[in-house]
């Protein structure tokens, strides 16, 4: 029986054209295959899970732990779906305790993650926030990612932007994003370059996917596509240009 928490199926893994599982395979290389979809991915776009001594599904949102790795793309359909087909008890060929509510629980803890990266970057030198010092460093180059408040003004995001065209995330709202930095509340985090901010950039992205299973889209449910057409309209960005107002807006 295919539900939320405890499933017994012992069945073999199989995609929806037969294939069997190959959940066996080594966990090397920079690619893993999705357990629902059955698609290879980066295996910075996908979330592992284990299945703990007691036969609990346990998220490993670092993939360091020990044991044979469930993959799933980081799409919240695709989390809902595993959940509800039974997917970890057949990957696992056995029974299988999955947490209620997996979805939001997996929301949560990218937030987590994003927070204390976040965190990691402001102690190291790495980041710096409010709009004159973030726009300074975007004016000098120094910056490879920005970060902004969800919940900050559109108006207020595309000036301090400018003419931007890297990467911008906006996984938190103003008043978490600000508590980072010590702050009542913040708009505007530049990032420097390096290992910080690339784990920055696909966690946000990875919240992004579980936001409305689409990675890379907004709640407000417009269509990455349509938002692509429309901005290179604006800005005559070539195709395969981020511009100034690819902000990935996602709970948190």
């Amino acid at each position: 029986m295919a539900r939320r928490g405890r499933l017994t199926t012992t069945e073999p893994l199989e995609s929806d054209t037969g294939e069997p599982d190959d959940g066996d395979e080594p966990e090397s290389g920079p690619l893993r295959r999705c357990a629902v979809t059955r698609e290879r991915l980066p295996r910075e776009q996908m979330i592992r899970f284990v299945i703990g001594p007691d036969r609990k599904l346990v998220p490993d949102l670092a993939a360091r732990l020990p044991g044979r790795g469930i993959w799933l793309s980081a799409r919240g359909d695709v989390i809902e779906t595993a959940c509800t087909r039974g997917v970890f008890a057949k990957a696992a060929r056995g029974p299988v305790a999955v947490p209620p509510e997996l979805r939001a629980g997996l929301q949560a803890a990218l937030c987590r993650r994003f927070v204390d990266h976040l965190g990691l970057a402001r102690r190291a030198g790495q980041a710096v926030a409010g709009f004159a010092k973030a726009r300074e460093w975007l004016s000098s180059g120094r910056a490879v990612l920005v970060v902004q408040a969800q919940d900050g003004s559109a108006e207020e995001r595309q000036r301090f932007l400018g003419s931007w065209d890297g990467p911008v995330v906006a996984p938190l709202d103003g008043e978490r994003l600000g508590a980072v930095f010590g702050r009542e509340r913040t708009v505007h985090v530049a990032v420097a370059a390096g290992g910080l901010a690339e784990t920055l950039r696909h966690e946000a992205e990875r919240l992004a996917g579980l936001a409305d299973g689409t990675p890379g889209s907004r709640p407000d449910g417009e269509p990455e596509a349509a938002r692509t057409s429309a901005r290179r309209r604006r800005t005559n960005s070539p195709p395969g240009v981020a511009g100034r107002n690819d902000v990935q807006d996602t709970g948190g």
